[in-house]
């Protein structure tokens, strides 16, 4: 049984469900390639995207990190206060 961390994210450990065409596709090419029984989760998902499509998990890492730092900017605008005139 895999147990999960406070720091680990539980998404990784959740089944992925192929309800869709590209799904689909996905789910059964992960789970050829890791040659695995059981059912195909995130983990695996991204450990494979990882290995042979990285410039798209680089390509969402980065938008994800950018809207993460303007949204961090925001908040500091918001919750600092402004000297008064």
């Amino acid at each position: 049984m895999t147990t999960v961390k406070e720091t680990d994210n539980p998404t990784l450990l959740e089944t992925v469900d192929p309800d869709s065409g590209l799904k689909e596709l996905i789910v059964n090419y992960i789970g050829n390639r890791l040659d695995v029984e059981e059912d195909v989760t995130v983990d695996m998902a991204v450990e494979v995207f990882a290995a042979e499509f990285p410039d798209f998990l680089m390509a969402v890492a980065e938008e994800n990190f950018l809207r993460g730092y303007e949204q961090a900017l925001i908040d500091v605008a918001v919750v600092t206060p402004q000297p008064e005139e």
